[in-house]
């Protein structure tokens, strides 16, 4: 078993409120998990307008396909318009 894990960093340049930000984490969390059926959630900098942190994870057989399909959602939200811009992203694969 692998498990793959994610963390993205996205900055919001116009977003004055954490309301606005939290419906813009909504948003690409809704629309993560819709389109590849990975777990997603804030995980850090919930108290920060600008930043958000997300943990993004996934469960597979072979650690090339838990590679595949980390690397699929960081070009999702990057090719998205959310009206974020990417900070980085740190993928890992653990075998268990």
């Amino acid at each position: 078993m692998n498990v793959g894990v994610c963390r993205v960093r996205l900055r919001l340049p116009e977003n004055h409120s954490l309301k606005g930000k939290r419906q813009v984490v909504k948003s690409v969390t809704q629309r993560v998990q819709n389109k590849y059926n990975v777990s997603i959630a804030e995980v850090d900098d919930q108290d920060v307008w600008q930043v958000i942190t997300l943990g993004i994870s996934c469960v597979s057989e072979s650690a090339q396909h838990a590679n595949e399909v980390l690397s699929k959602v960081v070009g999702f939200i990057q090719a998205s318009r959310f009206d974020v811009e990417m900070l980085d992203y740190d993928l890992e694969i653990i075998s268990v």
